[in-house]
């Protein structure tokens, strides 16, 4: 545990200094995932990380559950100042490869409530590595977690870990909503593509673009991150 406490520390320091504008803690590492709740071990070690990185930087932090633990997740930004959840499966239902998952806004919103934290929720929008079950469209299903879900904002992906956002959906999406929900690109964003996607979005949630190789879950390498923010002009 020290072991990990230690590399989360190390790669929120290398992304801050960096210019990064949020961070996110989260379970990838933790294959093959829980596909409802992860186990108390989970949560607890969860909460102590995100409790090191928010105490040991500046920048807003989030916490993202997987599979679609977004009770875990809130809980534990109750616990440690987090300031954003994401949440994969929100509203409708997706096949994964855990099963059929389904979102469970009523929960998750009313235990917000109850808890009485000021927790942005983030909401994907047919997340990767999934299928949406026949006739439903990316429109009506970023609809339903907007307007039904009360989503705080919207991600669209790739199709998995490291496939590219389609700037057609984006515009798809966009579309659909009103001008004040937020979308960020939530997955497959490289340097040579970062400005075209940030231009119809939000906002970037960067991942193995990142990574060692460009391999999620190799660790933050601080030379590609400059190389990114580069072709961005942030440096």
């Amino acid at each position: 545990m020290a072991e990990v406490r230690d590399r989360a520390l190390r790669e929120a320091e290398i992304l801050e200094g960096a210019g990064i504008s949020g961070l996110v803690v989260e379970n990838f590492q933790d294959a093959p995932f829980y596909p409802r709740s992860v186990p108390p071990e989970t949560v607890a070690a969860l909460a102590v990380l995100t409790e090191a990185v928010v105490s040991a930087s500046d920048l807003p932090v989030g916490v993202n559950v997987l599979r679609n633990d977004a009770v875990s997740a809130l809980g534990v930004a109750a616990a440690t100042g987090a300031r954003f959840v994401r949440v994969n499966i929100h509203t409708g239902s997706m096949f994964t490869d855990q099963g059929l998952l389904h979102g469970r806004a009523h929960e998750t919103l009313r235990l917000r409530a109850s808890l009485g934290i000021r927790v942005a929720i983030f909401a994907d929008v047919l997340v990767k590595h999934a299928t949406p079950p026949q006739g439903t469209t990316l429109e009506a299903a970023g609809r339903d977690s907007w307007h039904r879900g009360l989503a705080d904002g919207l991600i669209l992906t790739g199709s998995e870990t490291g496939a590219p956002t389609s700037v057609e959906a984006i515009k798809r999406l966009r579309g659909a909503l009103p001008a004040e929900a937020p979308i960020w690109v939530g997955s497959g964003v490289t340097p040579e593509t970062a400005k075209l996607l940030l231009a119809s979005s939000d906002g970037l949630i960067v991942g193995s673009a990142f990574q060692k190789g460009g391999r999620a879950g190799a660790g933050v390498d601080r030379a590609r991150v400059s190389a990114f923010l580069n072709a961005l002009g942030r440096e």
